[in-house]
């Protein structure tokens, strides 16, 4: 999806410059409401806001500077395609090809982003109680251990072997199928694989 966004951003960019006049400053005027468009995107969707009134004024001036890029970028794309050959409904139309690609890529790299960040109400630690708990993973202690040994709070340490017995018992289970079975999260795996491998 980031491609795609850059992809339809240094196209609009691309038609920007070849529509401005032959100098770097008016060039650099013509490139810039793409590239505004891009860096916005790429705030918006790297950095979580927690309050939902910063996350409408986020959005609203992300749309305002989408409208503004659109806005220029298309005219500019239509003098570009007539004047090197386009005619007929065709550098009309070219433009919100590309205009369409760089809203798609953006809205699905915002939602994408969204998704991926963790949840306050599910910490990851939540998941591996739910590992602990497994029986056939971490055997029931008897009751002479249990009384000979405290126990104990580390619930990481027995996620990890959790994961490392999932994983010698089947060395082709991808990380998904283990965090699956155990009930945590794919990074969880991943964290205690990475730390048994090195």
């Amino acid at each position: 999806m980031r491609g795609a966004l850059l992809l339809g951003v240094a196209t609009s960019v691309a038609a920007n410059i070849l529509h401005a006049l032959p100098n770097p400053i008016s060039q650099a005027i013509a490139a810039w409401p793409p590239l505004a468009l891009l860096l916005t995107v790429e705030l918006i969707s790297r950095i979580p806001v927690q309050r939902r009134s910063l996350t409408a004024v986020r959005l609203a001036a992300t749309a305002t500077i989408a409208a503004i890029a659109a806005w220029v970028s298309y005219w500019h794309m239509t003098g570009v395609a007539s004047r090197y050959g386009e005619v007929g409904a065709a550098p009309y139309l070219i433009p919100l090809s590309v205009d369409g690609l760089i809203v798609v890529a953006s809205v699905c790299l915002v939602e994408l982003a969204g998704r991926l960040q963790p949840s306050p109400d599910r910490p990851d630690t939540a998941t591996d109680t739910q590992a602990d708990s497994q029986p056939d993973i971490t055997p029931e202690p008897t009751p002479d251990a249990a009384r000979a040994t405290p126990k104990r709070p580390a619930r990481k340490r027995d996620t990890g072997k959790a994961v490392a017995r999932l994983r010698a018992r089947h060395p082709d289970l991808p990380a998904q199928e283990i965090a699956r079975r155990l009930g945590v999260t794919d990074r969880t795996v991943r964290r205690h694989l990475s730390t048994t491998t090195t």
